[in-house]
């Protein structure tokens, strides 16, 4: 009966349509990925996009971001201006029309723009959408004109508000996000400014200022006449290279194509794709089409210069992407990407293209360049000698499936779900804390394993060297989805690795050991969100029966400031007090590492997944991460210092 009744409730009215802008701010994670940071840092890329395309339509040379005082951002640029006059079907606005409509915009129309990195037209109003005010302002014929949005509601019509020189044209967007469907309003000015700094190395005729109004400014400029060129030296400044970098630029069938690589003594493979200016991080055809140029190229420059002898060894991909570093940079009319997030190009031809090109300008190179060929085709010998080397023991370590137990770890404590989704493997620091989460654990769903001291410095070991180190072959047998190269993540026998670390200097050094070599062999893991870090507490606070744990000083010191002495009044209580624990009728712990706990005390703070707080690894940017794992795990001392140096006043709870 209670069937019926609920069948019968469910008509018509039940479907509910979402006019204008109402999708995006229902669903905001549908268009920008999420309402956290990398969300809201997505708004000011978006509006920044549109400068971009009218710099590559070749309108447009100078961009300007501003971070204002109130956490408002403005984004000025020199481009032809949004068209302000009446939309033929719309009647409206062609402004309220672009700001308001989704799927609005010049970029459908190739007449406007050749090529686009806002290919679905969604980008300017979502931002206005999900914004408390958004104010723009164009320039263009002569005139200024305004219009005010107030979350993606027009205040008042398009109107005239001044005059300029006729030369004078652009845009210029203001805009505060929404408090109302953010979790964080603040926006992070390094952030920016490496995405800003990105988009000059590809863009080399643009100049791009970044500015911060507040706590007394920061400002940066961009410009880099170099182009890709400037990118790859950029990219291997803490590294030795090998040559000055390669250049190849060309068109071809329409699609211009920039690469520049130079190989340096390093192992490990940096290469960053982009299309239209778009990050590529899962590459596409573009890339496959790139790498197959390089290894077919220089093996036939090296049997035909009798570099290689006949039938002693061959040289594969992998030999040929050892140590290199590169950018590849094409710009396509119709990408096609793979979803909305466009981290994956599927444009068939665009391979035959790159390949074709890459190689002709490649064989032009190495014949022009024969000390540099060779040079680098002695590297890829090395690079194949250690391969063979390390082969055995990466059969060792590569699982047959995931549900052979034969080369698990012995030290692994396994879970009994075997469905990937439903499982996690917590990485911990130390026998002692390792014994007490497998205590602690819920043995259905949480594997752990411990590891012993701390792994190799990947940034700075060959293969063979890497897989003879126990606490990595745990890891890569544990995780069971092999490494390098063939790593493939849809095997991995759990869908979170969780790295939990002590708290203190070597527990820090711990986790960016790990994240080092998860970045350099197993990167899939963290384009794929499954990578997280722990946060276990530093202090518990205990008054009575009361009890409190505290993540860092400032939610130590709030906790404590909560506690009352008198009544209602709150104890008014000096730092002093605070940092030496001395607050009367209350006992402050300072937990100096994961051992202390007991399991009781882990599982509610650090593995319980209803309690716990764990912070998911993404990648923003492939090539700002790369150039933060080198200068922190590579060999030169002094781009290192420099780093401390400048985020010293970051640092919080320093054990010394």
């Amino acid at each position: 009966m209670s069937d019926e009744k609920n069948m019968n409730e469910y008509s018509a009215k039940n479907i509910n349509v979402l006019k204008g802008l109402e999708a995006v701010r229902k669903r905001p994670a549908m268009y920008i990925g999420d309402v956290s940071s990398r969300g809201l840092h997505h708004l000011v890329n978006e509006v920044v996009d549109n400068s971009i395309d009218e710099a590559l339509a070749g309108y447009a040379d100078y961009i300007s971001i501003t971070i204002n005082k109130d956490d408002s951002v403005t984004v000025v640029d020199n481009g032809r201006g949004i068209p302000v006059d009446m939309h033929p079907v719309e009647k409206r606005s062609a402004l309220e029309v672009v700001m308001t409509v989704l799927h609005a915009g010049g970029k459908f129309d190739k007449n406007s723009y050749k090529v686009s990195g806002g290919l679905h037209g969604v980008g300017v109003s979502v931002v206005n959408a999900l914004s408390e005010m958004l104010k723009v302002e164009i320039r263009r014929d002569g005139k200024v004109y305004f219009q005010e949005y107030v979350r993606g509601v027009p205040v008042n019509p398009v109107k005239e508000i001044g005059k300029t020189p006729k030369k004078e044209t652009g845009t210029t967007v203001t805009f505060s996000p929404d408090h109302e469907i953010f979790n964080v309003t603040q926006f992070k000015f390094d952030t920016l400014a490496e995405r800003m700094r990105e988009l000059a190395y590809l863009n080399k005729t643009i100049t791009i200022k970044i500015s911060d109004l507040r706590n007394g400014g920061e400002e940066e400029v961009f410009h880099f006449k170099g182009g890709l060129i400037e990118f790859v030296k950029y990219l291997d400044e803490t590294r030795v290279a090998l040559h000055k970098p390669v250049y190849i630029e060309g068109e071809k069938d329409g699609t211009p194509v920039e690469v520049a690589f130079q190989y340096n003594e390093g192992y490990a493979e940096n290469l960053f794709s982009y299309v239209n200016n778009i990050n590529t991080h899962e590459g596409g055809t573009h890339l496959v089409g790139f790498r197959t140029a390089l290894t077919r190229t220089f093996n036939n420059y090296a049997y035909k210069n009798k570099l290689i002898k006949e039938g002693k060894i061959i040289l594969t991909g992998e030999d040929f992407r050892e140590g290199l570093t590169a950018v590849i940079s094409i710009k396509v009319a119709e990408p096609q990407f793979e979803g909305q997030t466009k981290t994956k190009l599927g444009n068939s031809e665009t391979k035959s293209t790159v390949e074709t090109l890459v190689g002709e300008k490649l064989s032009e190179y190495l014949e022009e360049n024969p000390a540099v060929a060779k040079k680098i085709i002695e590297k890829c010998l090395k690079s194949a000698e250690a391969r063979e080397a390390a082969r055995k023991a990466r059969d060792l370590a590569r699982r047959k499936n995931a549900l052979d137990n034969m080369n698990l770890p012995g030290k692994l404590a396994d879970c009994s779900i075997t469905d990937p989704e439903h499982c996690e493997i917590y990485i911990v620091e130390g026998d002692s804390a390792g014994g007490s989460a497998k205590q602690g654990r819920d043995r259905r769903f949480q594997a752990i394993l411990p590891l012993k001291g701390k792994i190799l410095n990947v940034e700075k070991a060959k293969l063979n060297k890497i897989l003879e180190n126990n606490e990595i072959k745990a890891i890569i047998s544990a995780i069971g989805a092999g490494l390098g190269a063939e790593f493939d993540d849809t095997k991995a026998r759990y869908g979170k690795i969780i790295l939990m670390t002590d708290a203190d200097v070597d527990g820090s050094h711990i986790r960016t050991l790990l994240l080092t070599f998860i970045y350099r062999h197993m990167k899939d893991l963290i384009t794929s969100g499954k990578v997280y870090i722990a946060q276990p507490p530093l202090y518990k606070l205990k008054k009575g029966k009361q009890e409190y744990y505290a993540f860092d000083n400032k939610e130590r010191d709030e906790i404590l400031k909560r506690f009352k002495s008198n009544g209602n009044k709150e104890e008014e209580l000096t730092q002093q007090q605070i940092d030496e624990g001395a607050v009367k009728g209350i006992t402050i712990s300072r937990y100096k590492g994961l051992g202390e706990m007991n399991p009781e005390q882990l599982w509610d703070t650090t593995m319980n997944p209803e309690t716990r707080t764990v912070l998911q690894v993404t990648l923003d940017s492939a090539a700002t991460a790369d150039k933060i794992f080198e200068t922190l795990m590579g060999d030169a001392v002094e781009p290192r210092r420099e780093f401390i140096e400048k985020h010293a006043k970051y640092v919080r709870n320093l054990d010394v």
